[in-house]
């Protein structure tokens, strides 16, 4: 039995998924590198970054691992007890 619970962080491909992370890291870092040249306005760039990153930046981390991972896991569980394995190919 193939248990699938909790919340899903990963992208439909890595590319896409590097891509977001590229976007929303690089809007955060630019929202307040920019703040002493640009003033305030830059910090519009915030919420921009956290929405690319889905929340923050562990979000996107644990997207990643999703990412990676998906088709290679999966998580059976019996008589209480969860495992990791080998999806089938």
């Amino acid at each position: 039995m193939k248990i699938t619970d909790g919340p899903d962080f990963a992208s439909s491909s890595l590319p896409r998924h590097l891509f977001r992370g590229a976007v929303g890291l690089g809007a955060l870092i630019g929202a307040f590198a920019l703040l002493p040249f640009y003033g305030p306005a830059t910090l519009l760039l915030a919420p921009l970054g956290l929405v690319a990153l889905r929340g923050c930046p562990m979000c996107w981390a644990i997207g990643l691992a999703q990412t990676l991972s998906r088709g290679r896991l999966q998580r059976e569980c019996t008589d209480g007890r969860c495992e990791l394995k080998a999806a089938p190919r």
